[in-house]
């Protein structure tokens, strides 16, 4: 017998997204429902393709059909997304639906590599990415995905001209390192770092993007400033190694996002060179920045560690040499990049 739409409907009410506590239905998330004697089809739309979640719902759909209606009937399910848009809407950027910043504290503490690696992950699953290299004295973004050179060319949109993004595998990259020479020192003050911001906001041709990465300089200075005032983000992700030093200067950064006017919600921290384990002994762990101090600064602003990252040689090389998106790194940065997606989207429907 030829099941309904109704009773494929009914079924999958039994399967609960776990991260809103509601099930699929009610959330929208079915559609485009096709039914047969002996088959039925249907797709989920899931709030972003990064969905960590995404083979446990699809297994929790296939065993609700069999179990409400019919183990015998073959069903077909298309996994796809429509990526919700933050709750803060961008006038400078509207076909932008989510801005997230990666700040830190302090320098050298891998936050531009986690930006680059979020950025490559994101892509990798389907989303619609790009990357804004705001760290105007030190921009490393060029180098990571192995375009320092690349010439910057120019686009008429509605009668503005606007800078075209560097390409790299499908993400729309954006740094002063594509303007400036290689050698070439930025020596700029405040109010000329702050106009160049607004440029790669005004003037970059972004287009529509389910997520813009924003890379932060160190500090909680003049760009910070800027980018908060100019843009509504829809959150933030903290870098910090467990060194003493790093998370002091990570916590001025998290009550950064904090204050009064600013109020950007913390999606979450990435403790980076957490541990070392060495190539012949994977099971050992040295701690050699300290271990706790991450754990400490996550419980005092309410905010969850969203990823761990051992020193890794592989990584860094990998980095240098303008090969970030090289395959093993990418699942490096996978788990890290589902946790972010998933605080983004409960972030977005609260």
């Amino acid at each position: 017998m030829r099941p309904s739409k109704e009773q494929i409907l009914d079924a999958l009410k039994h399967v609960e997204d776990p991260d809103f506590k509601k099930d699929l239905v009610t959330l929208n998330m079915i559609r485009d429902i096709v039914t047969d004697e002996n088959r039925v089809a249907f797709s989920v739309y899931l709030t972003t393709p990064a969905c960590p979640m995404k083979d446990m719902l699809e297994n929790a759909c296939r065993t609700a059909i069999a179990h409400f209606i019919s183990p015998e009937l073959q069903v077909d399910i298309k996994m796809t997304a429509d990526v919700l848009s933050g709750k803060r809407k961008s006038e400078v950027m509207p076909n932008v639906k989510n801005i997230i910043a990666v700040g830190s504290g302090k320098g050298g503490v891998g936050k531009s590599t986690i930006s680059a690696g979020l950025a490559a992950t994101l892509s990798q699953s389907g989303a619609k990415v790009g990357l804004m290299d705001a760290d105007i004295y030190g921009p490393s973004i060029p180098i990571l995905f192995g375009v320092e050179n690349t010439p910057i060319e120019m686009d008429m949109v509605e009668g503005k001209e606007l800078m075209r993004p560097v390409m790299a595998n499908g993400i729309k990259l954006f740094s002063i390192g594509f303007l400036s020479k290689p050698n070439e020192a930025v020596v700029w003050r405040g109010p000329m770092v702050s106009s160049a911001l607004k440029q790669f906001m005004n003037g970059v041709n972004w287009g529509e993007l389910d997520y813009l990465i924003i890379d932060l300089p160190p500090g909680t200075g003049d760009v910070q400033l800027t980018l908060v005032q100019n843009l509504p983000l829809t959150g933030a992700v903290i870098v910090s190694t467990p060194q003493k030093m790093a998370i002091a200067d990570a916590r001025r950064a998290c009550a950064m996002f904090k204050i009064q006017g600013v109020d950007v919600p913390i999606m979450g921290i990435v403790e980076n060179m957490s541990y070392f384990s060495p190539p012949d002994q994977p099971e050992k762990q040295y701690r050699i920045f300290g271990e706790g101090g991450v754990d400490q600064l996550a419980n005092e602003f309410n905010m969850p560690v969203i990823g761990r990252l051992p020193i890794q040689t592989t990584l860094m090389e990998d980095a240098d040499s303008g090969h970030i998106l090289n395959k093993g790194n990418i699942r490096i940065f996978a788990d890290i990049a589902g946790r972010l997606v998933q605080q983004i989207a409960i972030e977005s429907t609260k």
